[in-house]
């Protein structure tokens, strides 16, 4: 039965539907392996009870909603809060034959990006157990790359799926906002959240993201464009033109920056055409997203007052206590102009700034991540750790763009590199065409297989 580990979702769709393999062997697998690897790694904050013989099992992010399995967003306010119904994303894989295997750890409230400040204690970098695995969809990284679950549904405001997966050596996709629906996925920034798969392959990314995008009447930020074939799509093999924004790569660890000109070299190979160009510098991203991102915290976590449901406010954390002052007085009468609203005007000039460079580029390619995992504890030392992890992923989350990090080798410490390629708005089908004719040249340098070896 192990021998199934190292298949693929789609591998082992197809393997179930020529009758050589069953789904109940399938989730049995996985379900053992969650069992007794999750002492030591912390990925699950709630296990099904059983595997299923009907329906796939795969993980899912703490924060989407699962009629009759406890969604805590892991936060203690929310540590008895079981949904009477369940969420778009989940009732769409559901529909699909795919059930929860397990909810995964993350940031509490999505509000971190090491997954450090979960009430339930933090995930372990399956590459290296003193390490972080990024966040806040930290759990949902950790079970993919240590082989508890063949994949995982994710969610990122700005960063939280491609920072982990960049840490993690997974492939993890994020959509154009509003591309998936948000209905049932507790909230964090409204206008910024998404969910997303957290795989292996790029095809298993394409697979997933096909089940659960399109158009949802319960939420209205979604968009009612058609949703593309993406398998289809994914093996166009088209050719791109391709920019390297120079203010991604600056400050970048050499051993990084060295895999990243390599990747570049390859994808020139294979017939792109490869540019530098220049975009908005990303740390102008971190202050407009501290201030609208913690305004529309304020605004959401003000529901959980512990009347209605859920626990009392003073089982909130300390993250969400800071995020709720700032975000209240960046709201506040005589601040709301200085603040919020030039916010929301340097968000307009982002976004500008991007429809400016995809008239000259296809798609935008850099760095995930602007460092590799760091050891626990360490992001106590700054003040803005997420902003600052997250700051090459931030200006395409402010503007709405789809994104898909790659691993592309280890760094001096073995640790996983993540690669990211940007696209325009709803433009899915090309960023997994560039990713799929990168994986089928490179094999993603096994860095997914190697993660899930080391937990054989």
């Amino acid at each position: 039965m192990s021998s199934l580990l190292h298949y693929s979702f789609t591998e082992l769709l197809g393997l179930i539907s020529a009758g050589k393999t069953s789904i109940k062997e399938v989730n049995d697998l996985y379900l053992s392996r969650s069992q007794k690897y999750n002492k030591e790694l912390n990925a699950y904050v709630t296990l099904a009870d059983a595997s299923s013989s009907e329906s796939l099992q795969l993980a899912v992010k703490d924060n989407h909603c699962t009629k009759g399995m406890r969604t805590t967003a892991s936060s203690k306010v929310l540590d008895q809060f079981v949904p009477e119904y369940e969420s778009t994303v989940t009732s769409r894989l559901l529909q699909s034959g795919i059930a929860p295997l397990g909810k995964t750890n993350m940031d509490a409230w999505a509000h971190g990006s090491s997954t450090e400040t979960s009430d339930y204690g933090p995930s372990k970098n399956p590459w290296d157990i003193t390490k972080v695995p990024g966040g806040s969809s930290g759990g949902s990284a950790v079970v993919v790359a240590a082989g508890l679950s063949v994949a995982a549904i994710g969610s990122e405001t700005a960063g939280s799926i491609r920072l982990p997966a960049s840490w993690c050596g997974i492939v993890g996709l994020k959509p154009t906002y509003g591309r998936v629906s948000r209905y049932g996925v507790v909230a964090m920034g409204s206008s910024l959240d998404c969910p997303g798969p957290m795989t292996r392959t790029v095809a298993d990314s394409a697979y997933l993201l096909q089940l659960i995008a399109g158009h949802d009447p319960y939420d209205a930020t979604s968009s009612d464009s058609p949703v593309d074939d993406y398998m289809s799509a994914m093996k166009q093999g088209k050719k791109y033109t391709i920019g390297i924004p120079h203010e991604y790569l600056d400050g970048v660890p050499q051993d990084i920056k060295r895999n990243l000109l390599e990747s570049f070299k390859i994808i020139e190979s294979l017939g792109h055409t490869v540019k530098y160009i220049h975009l908005l510098n990303p740390t102008y991203s971190i202050s407009d997203y501290t201030i609208i991102q913690r305004a529309e915290v304020s605004s959401n976590l003000g529901r959980y007052d512990g009347i209605r449901y859920g626990g009392g406010r003073e089982l909130l954390g300390q993250e969400a206590k800071r995020r709720i002052m700032l975000g209240t007085y960046t709201l506040a009468h005589g601040y709301y102009d200085a603040y919020y609203k030039k916010a929301q005007k340097v968000r307009t000039l982002i976004i500008q700034n991007f429809a400016d460079a995809f008239k000259e580029v296809d798609l935008i390619m850099g760095p995930s991540t602007p460092i590799t995992a760091i050891p626990l504890g360490e992001s106590a030392k700054y003040s803005f750790f997420g902003e600052l992890m997250d700051r090459l992923s931030e200006p395409s989350s402010m503007a709405g763009l789809p994104a898909i990090s790659l691993p592309i080798g280890l760094d001096n410490m073995d640790m996983p590199i993540g690669l990211q390629i940007i696209g325009p708005q709803f433009a899915e089908g090309m960023i997994l065409d560039l990713a799929y004719q990168y994986e089928q040249n490179t094999d993603l340098f096994g860095i997914p297989r190697r993660g899930v070896e080391k937990w054989e």
